[in-house]
């Protein structure tokens, strides 16, 4: 199912707490931005205990329990850790990944909050969740008579809340810090092959990591961790941020003229994720109009123009990785800034 209105980790409680109690509700969302979590802190502020089923560890027969016989009838006996005498919130985690006839076995009980016999207690929650088709992850298609049973809610990643999040929860200070200053890098696309790639869940294990590995872990060790935990070009670029941390090199120094850009070709990563910071540094500073650049912004122009001659000077490959295009061809950079650059930096222009 695509998203059509999405919603962000600080709107989705209000969501639940209005949406939940009344009607139940499946929540759409991309692999490690923290959907389970979210339901197990829902279900905690309710005061309710949360009983997670995975869709992918069940079989029909496990919701609807064994016959029994009770004088001269049959009848099934739900097992016991949905049939439980006192509220809670049943989370139904993966049911999209579910066969489709576990997924049939569940229509009364999210309807009609009742298995059999049992009924779900006054005061219970029924939220279900998974992932998307388009997230290369395990999903089946739902039938619409289940799609149509429940209230829809996409999550989306969002960095602000995140790092809010972060900011309570011991989250390592180098991944904070990675983070605010790439929050493009918090969550990417999962990969069509067995790779890791970057979600809120992957940098809390890496930070989990760093905090067990202690900071003075060496190069290898880090390589090791965050290629573990990462997409590929997120843990390049997070290894060279830890190096400006441990020299002391930062682009802002580098825009003070305090230092120059790294010449060592053993530094080459550390000047590839210096120039991206740049970038990132130029698309939030620059005006989309020439008419409204202030004096101090007049002067970051100049010297940006500076840093990007002193930068083409040790490679031509990362001042351009500096100005140029999106993946769609499109410019990032104001049209102004660029002119400037094209007048004064024709060799950079010729190769954009």
């Amino acid at each position: 199912m695509e998203a059509t209105v999405t919603v962000t980790p600080d709107q989705l409680p209000e969501l639940l707490l209005h949406v939940a109690v009344v009607r139940p509700v499946f929540l759409w969302g991309a692999p490690g931005i923290g959907k389970s979590s979210l339901v197990r802190s829902f279900a905690e502020s309710l005061g309710l205990e949360c009983v997670t089923l995975l869709g992918t560890q069940l079989a029909p027969e496990d919701l609807i329990g064994v016959p029994q016989i009770v004088g001269d009838r049959s009848r099934f006996a739900p097992p016991e850790f949905i049939a439980r005498p006192t509220p809670y919130c049943l989370f139904l985690d993966e049911l999209n990944a579910a066969a489709p006839e576990v997924q049939k076995s569940f229509y009364s009980l999210i309807l009609d909050r009742r298995i059999g016999s049992y009924e779900l207690p006054a005061g219970s929650v029924v939220i279900g969740a998974g992932n998307r088709a388009t997230d290369n992850a395990l999903a089946r298609p739902m039938a619409s008579a289940l799609v149509n049973r429940m209230v829809h809610l996409h999550l989306r990643a969002d960095v602000d809340n995140w790092l809010k999040w972060a900011a309570h929860n011991d989250i390592h200070p180098w991944v904070v810090r990675y983070v605010t200053q790439r929050p493009d890098h918090l969550w990417s696309a999962a990969p069509k092959s067995e790779a890791p790639f970057s979600t809120p869940r992957g940098w809390h294990m890496l930070s989990d990591a760093l905090h067990s590995c202690g900071d003075d872990l060496d190069d290898t060790l880090l390589d090791v961790l965050a290629a573990g935990t990462l997409t590929p070009a997120h843990a390049s670029a997070f290894r060279a941020f830890v190096k400006t941390i441990r020299h002391a090199y930062d682009l802002d120094a580098v825009i003070k003229g305090e230092v120059g850009w790294p010449h060592d070709p053993g530094d080459r990563d550390l000047l590839y994720f210096l120039s991206e910071t740049f970038r990132a540094r130029l698309i939030k500073e620059l005006p989309g109009s020439r008419k409204h650049v202030s004096g101090g912004v007049h002067r970051f122009v100049l010297r940006a123009k500076t840093m990007l001659v002193e930068l083409a000077e040790i490679s031509v490959e990362c001042a351009q990785l500096v100005i140029a295009s999106d993946a769609d061809g499109s410019p990032v950079l104001p049209s102004w800034f660029l002119v400037e650059v094209t007048r004064d930096l024709p060799r950079l222009a010729a190769r954009r």
